[in-house]
C-alpha cells in the first residue's frame, strides 16, 4: 500500500519476512504477522522510541472454524490491540495458530497481558509459551472444553458429571 503509516513501514523494514499483510479500513490499521515472530515484533513496537506502543488495549482470540476452512489454514486467531499515547495511534496485530499450536506470551512486555492471555487460554484453549501462570481464569479447574470454540456443544457441559475430578 502506498499510503502506509510510518509505523507500518518501519515494521516492514525491520521484519520483512514476518509481516504477512496489512490493511487499512476506515482508518484502522491491521497487520497480520507470523506467529513465530510475534514476541519480537511486540517488543520492537513497545521499545522503539519513535513508535512507543506502550499500551495493550486488548488481547482476544477468534475461532475461524467452519466446514469450509481450507486444508492447512490455521483455525484460531490471536489479536493484539495496541495504542501509542505518544503518537495517538492504534494498531491491530493479528496472527493465526493451528489447533494445538501455541503463541508467545507478551506478558513480559505488557503486564496487562497476564489475565488477557489466561482468558483466551480458558475460553479457546490457545496456549501461550512462557506465560508465568497459564491456568483457567473464568472457569473452574475441572471444567471440560473451551466454550468460545465454535464446535463447543450448544447445550454446554454435562452437568450430571462432578465439577471437580474425583481423586
Amino acid at each position: 500500500m502506498a499510503d502506509n503509516p510510518s509505523h507500518v513501514n518501519k515494521l516492514k523494514e525491520k521484519f520483512p519476512a514476518s509481516i504477512l499483510d496489512e490493511t487499512i479500513f476506515r482508518g484502522e490499521i491491521t497487520v497480520r504477522v507470523a506467529p513465530k515472530d510475534l514476541f519480537e515484533i511486540c517488543k520492537f513496537l513497545y521499545s522503539d522510541p519513535d513508535l512507543q506502543f506502550q499500551f495493550l488495549t486488548d488481547l482476544c482470540g477468534v475461532d475461524y472454524f467452519s466446514n469450509g476452512l481450507p486444508e492447512g489454514t490455521p483455525r484460531f486467531g490471536v489479536i493484539h490491540l495496541l495504542y501509542s499515547m505518544k503518537n495517538n495511534q492504534r494498531l491491530r496485530l493479528k496472527t493465526r495458530v493451528a489447533e494445538g499450536q501455541s503463541v508467545s506470551s507478551v506478558e513480559s512486555i505488557w503486564k496487562a497481558a497476564n489475565w488477557l492471555e489466561r482468558e483466551v487460554y480458558d475460553l479457546f484453549g490457545i496456549r501461550f509459551d512462557h506465560h508465568p501462570d497459564l491456568r483457567r481464569i473464568l472457569l473452574w479447574d475441572g471444567y471440560e472444553g473451551h466454550p468460545l470454540r465454535k464446535d463447543y456443544p450448544l447445550e454446554g457441559p454435562d452437568f450430571d458429571k462432578p465439577f471437580v475430578p474425583e481423586v
